[in-house]
């Protein structure tokens, strides 16, 4: 928590300091109509990551922003759902008698599922990186729709103002999912209790 605390107030020290010299400004100026600079925050980039950057910087930092925020939003709803109780049937390993309905919910799972099995997750993700969802280049960044094995994309056949709306909300609903993720993660360490509003494992209960 002090963590994020130094962060908040890093944050907000950002928001008062100085106007920095004509150039930097100019440059950050340049990045000021790019989607996902929205209410309430505005352009907001306490860290520097743009000073002096160009839009090929620019460009790998929103790509890395989206698959992460595509990454969280999955982590998200994966951690919802198994935190309600919902499993796969069967083992996931026969040899140490492990049902799937033996694994936790949440960061209490790395410890059970066996390293035969962290290293499968790990390789399969590698593969997804490196062989199929790859960057289409000349396109936006986090376009990964052609030639890719896995139908992705734009679902029906939406206007090129549609799909920058359908994109503004990737960008915010991905940003709100690594908040999202990360205050799972340090609730469920602080006091055991992930879900301070509300607990899955009680849906479906009578």
């Amino acid at each position: 928590m002090k963590v994020l605390a130094a962060l908040a107030l890093l944050g907000s020290a950002a928001a008062f300091a100085p106007q920095q010299a004509a150039k930097a400004s100019t440059a950050l100026n340049a990045f000021e109509t790019e989607l996902g600079v929205q209410p309430p925050l505005g352009f907001y980039d306490p860290l520097m990551l743009l000073k002096n950057a160009d839009q090929e910087r620019f460009d790998r930092l929103r790509y890395v922003e989206l698959k992460h925020g595509r990454i969280a939003q999955l982590a998200f709803l994966g951690h919802l759902w198994t935190s309600a109780g919902i499993r796969l049937p069967g083992y996931l390993s026969k040899v140490e008698d492990l049902r799937f309905e033996d694994v936790p919910a949440g960061l209490a799972a790395l410890e059970k599922i066996p390293i035969e099995g962290i290293s499968q997750i790990f390789f399969f993700v590698g593969f997804l990186e490196l062989a199929i969802w790859r960057q289409n280049e000349g396109s936006f960044p986090g376009d990964f729709s052609p030639g890719t094995g896995f139908p992705v994309g734009f679902l029906g056949n939406p206007t090129e103002e549609e799909k920058i709306d359908l994109r503004a909300k990737e960008l915010n609903q991905g940003r709100a999912a690594m908040m999202g993720i990360l205050a799972l993660m340090v609730h469920e360490k602080l006091d055991g209790n992930p879900y301070i509003f509300f607990d899955p494992a009680t849906w479906g209960s009578s």
